[in-house]
């Protein structure tokens, strides 16, 4: 059976994701907090992703969140759904690329990253290939193909753009590359029967697609910037105001967790992962398990710097998405909460 079609997303549905009112972010973050009754929430309610554990998972199973449970809602289809349901108190926290969290925050959603979520390192990054035999070798020779990744105004767009800026293209010349949706699980088998010239691939699909042979990387994120963090976990400046100490709990934990992750032998730390999507009984399939490597936080502990931001906000200043220099990179962070290598 063909792949399907590639689409195009525009703009316009992208920010409307992100579009949510003042008063709907109010709203709902009034009912997550329990009407304000001061006692603070013990239970986070979250959403997940299906046959993998993130970094709050992985914190509860290792007893790293203390008294503080989390309650699963359901399972995420995107970074900026996650941190919306979050922002308008359908969860109490979410996970998306900086680049959205910027979107999200310039809309007016009082909102604040807390700790890094992921991010891309030697063991982790997300590639653009192209086939083995493609004449595809620079930026310049992008000009008028078409590159699939999953999400359109989102991490992979950025990274293109700004491959295609330090490759010497102009505006003019970066608007003839046609970035598309492609769902990733279709990304491989869209590339090999040509119905993109290049594709980002990631996680166990690159693994796989590399094991098949017959494809190269034009570029990968991690070769263009090297280590960094992408994406961080957001709260509401409500809850964190009404909910210091479980806030302080609940990032302590993740941050204790990335540092597990990163001190124990993979095999070990794949082994937990998954015995943990095992007992949560959700008929997941855990095959895929076996191809994490990291979760590509750069920093200690997974600190927010303003670094984390800075290049979002500038590359989001550029397209015309947000008011250049109307947010600051510090004003959308705390490390306040993060215990880790404290006392």
């Amino acid at each position: 059976m063909a792949a399907p079609t590639p689409t195009t997303t525009s703009r316009r549905q992208f920010l409307a994701l992100l579009g949510i009112s003042a008063a709907a972010v109010s709203c709902g973050t009034a009912t997550a907090n329990g009407g304000g009754s001061g006692a603070q929430v013990s239970t986070l309610k979250y959403q997940g992703a299906v046959g993998a554990v993130t970094l709050p998972e992985l914190a509860a199973d290792l007893g790293h969140l203390g008294d503080l449970k989390l309650e699963w809602v359901g399972n995420t289809i995107s970074g900026p759904q996650d941190i919306q349901s979050a922002a308008t108190g359908q969860t109490h926290f979410g996970s998306a690329f900086n680049g959205a969290v910027i979107k999200l925050a310039s809309s007016k959603a009082p909102i604040k990253a807390v700790i890094s979520s992921y991010g891309s390192d030697q063991h982790s990054y997300g590639g653009y290939y192209v086939l083995e035999d493609s004449p595809i070798r620079s930026a310049r020779d992008l000009i008028g193909k078409k590159v699939g990744m999953n999400t359109l105004g989102a991490h992979y767009q950025a990274l293109l753009d700004i491959y295609l800026s330090r490759g010497g293209l102009s505006k003019a010349d970066a608007g003839k590359v046609e970035p598309l949706v492609v769902p990733p699980v279709n990304t491989e088998q869209s590339l090999r029967q040509k119905q993109i010239e290049v594709g980002v691939l990631t996680g166990v699909l690159r693994d796989k697609a590399l094991a098949t042979g017959g494809i190269r990387p034009l570029f990968t994120d991690v070769e263009l910037l090297g280590p960094f963090s992408a994406g961080t976990y957001i709260m509401t400046e409500r809850f964190i105001k009404q909910n210091p100490d479980t806030v302080r709990a609940f990032t302590t934990g993740v941050a204790k967790a990335i540092e597990w992750s990163r001190a124990t032998p993979r095999e070990e730390v794949i082994a937990r992962m998954t015995e943990i999507v095992k007992k949560r009984g959700r008929n997941e399939d855990t095959a895929t398990l076996r191809y994490w490597h990291s979760y590509g936080v750069a920093e200690t502990g997974g600190r927010i710097s303003d670094t984390s931001f800075q290049l979002w906000l500038d590359w989001l200043g550029e397209r015309g998405e947000i008011e250049p220099g109307r947010l600051k990179a510090a004003d959308l962070y705390t490390n306040e909460f993060n215990g880790y290598g404290k006392g």
